[in-house]
């Protein structure tokens, strides 16, 4: 393997509980409804969020409407991350990673969903620039199909100059496990807490899980 690809949200940044706390605020708000665990699974996390609010709606949402959820939405999320002084930090161990991947040159870029505005909250939040080409950053710009579609990481690879069999990619949802499957991604690494292993070591692609980016099998790598 001689590239790497991070997904970002609960990936890079464990932020689930944000993003499914604003999420609960928004969709209470907006469509009078709640959501389930189970949708958190399988149609929000890891998802477009276009998708997501013409799921939550049940009906065909204009350009314009989803663009104004969406700036709701996000507007909540990032107020709960500025609330959160403590916990709004890149995931346990992985700047020792991306340090140890900067000295060695590998490749290695972000694959996200998340739309434009909170990427550059990332970037100045985080530092990102500090190991990542922030004009690689693949991210959700409106012309992308929602993961699973393979085009994420399709671009990525692209972004970095290895082939999508040479890359390893990050991820912590089912549909961003999906998309690098999709992709021919040569391996796919599933970061997910304990209680979730046996969910990710079934799914297709999927070449270890881990708990966090300590226990990641540094041999997998070549200059």
């Amino acid at each position: 393997m001689t590239g790497i690809i991070f997904d970002f949200n609960s990936t890079l940044f464990d932020d689930s509980d944000k993003h499914e706390k604003a999420w609960h605020i928004f969709s209470t708000r907006v469509f009078h409804r709640n959501i389930t665990e189970e949708e958190f699974k399988q149609i929000v996390h890891g998802r477009n969020n276009d998708f997501i609010l013409q799921y939550l709606s049940g009906e065909s949402l204009s350009k314009e409407q989803i663009n104004s959820y969406v700036e709701e939405k996000e507007r909540i999320y990032r107020e709960l991350c500025e609330e959160d002084k403590v916990g709004t930090c890149l995931t346990l161990d992985v700047k020792l990673l991306l340090e140890e991947l900067k000295d060695r040159k590998i490749p290695m870029t972000i694959a996200t969903a998340s739309p434009k505005v909170n990427l550059d909250y990332y970037i100045e939040k985080f530092q990102l620039e500090t190991w990542f080409d922030i004009d690689k950053i693949i991210f959700n710009d409106g012309t992308i199909p929602g993961k699973p579609d393979p085009e994420f990481y399709l671009r990525a690879a692209k972004a970095i100059g290895v082939a999508p069999l040479q890359c390893i990619v990050f991820e912590d949802a089912v549909s961003g496990i999906q998309s690098a499957y999709n992709a021919g991604i040569g391996k796919i690494i599933a970061v997910a807490p304990k209680d979730q292993e046996e969910l990710f070591e079934g799914l297709p692609g999927v070449y270890d899980v881990i708990p966090n980016f300590d226990k990641f099998d540094r041999f997998l790598l070549r200059e």
